[in-house]
């Protein structure tokens, strides 16, 4: 992907706006957003504040509207999908995916989901900030997805209903947790059926202060298997390869505890 954050001369710092990321996870993860369940008023106040900001940056929209709204089992839920279109292959795209709900309110508990999945979706605006300022070679999908939680319907949903032909699609980069880790560690699994795609980490992260990982997608390996355990896994499952950068569970996973102080 020539063009890519990679190839940028400028360090990370002068790329991405630390304050706006950080006030993008504050805002997603807030009381007042109530845990992002699909269909829920906080629901719709996350696709109207990702909706403002994919204008504000310059994508594209496909149509007239932002969002693929879908139902699963009586609930009204929605995809917010933009895009950059390439310089050099337009008709390729490379596929950035974030699941923007979550649990809600249980037993009067607000599961704010600062990790899961404020954090990738967060990643996801940052990058889309870049790319709409600066188009890489390959044209990029932006998608947040919606009702992850409730069986990665979002992104079933826009894998069987695709606004560019499938075979068009190279690439998933999927970011779901990548906020919490105490060993500043994260992982990008899905090498271990993507060969081709750890050299191409490597040298992007060469330099990185995070330890980038490998693992948690061999299926007769240690540790969990990730493969399924996302929304990478929809277009895993059509055979279009993907990346999924995520950090392994910790003590706040699916609790009211993970909330913006703990990232």
């Amino acid at each position: 992907c020539s063009g890519s954050v990679a190839d940028s001369p400028l360090p990370v710092e002068e790329r991405v706006d630390r304050a706006e990321l950080l006030g993008h996870v504050e805002y997603l993860a807030s009381d007042e957003l109530e845990g992002r369940f699909p269909g829920s008023e906080g629901g719709l106040k996350a696709r109207e504040y990702i909706i403002s900001h994919f204008e504000t940056y310059g994508l594209s929209a496909f149509g007239d509207t932002w969002e693929q709204p879908f139902t699963h089992e009586g609930l009204s839920a929605a995809n917010i999908v933009g895009y950059v279109e390439g310089r050099v292959n337009p008709d390729r795209y490379i596929v950035v995916t974030a699941h923007f709900d979550h649990l809600g309110i249980r037993d009067g508990e607000i599961y704010n989901g600062a990790d899961d999945n404020a954090s990738g979706t967060g990643g996801l605006l940052a990058a889309a900030r870049w790319f709409g300022e600066n188009p890489p070679d390959n044209s990029l999908i932006f998608v947040a997805l919606d009702a992850e939680e409730q069986g990665l319907r979002g992104a079933f949903h826009f894998v069987d209903q695709p606004v560019v032909p499938l075979e068009e699609m190279v690439l998933n980069v999927n970011m779901d947790m990548i906020s919490n880790n105490f060993d500043n560690q994260i992982y990008a699994s899905g090498t271990w059926h993507y060969e081709f795609l750890r050299p191409v980490i490597e040298a992007s992260v060469r330099t990185s202060p995070v330890e980038v990982r490998f693992g948690h997608d061999n299926p007769s390996g240690r540790g969990q298997d990730w493969t399924t355990m996302s929304d990478h896994y929809a277009f895993h499952r059509v055979g279009i390869p993907y990346i999924y950068f995520g950090v392994e569970d910790h003590d706040y996973y699916h609790t009211p505890g993970d909330t913006y102080e703990q990232i």
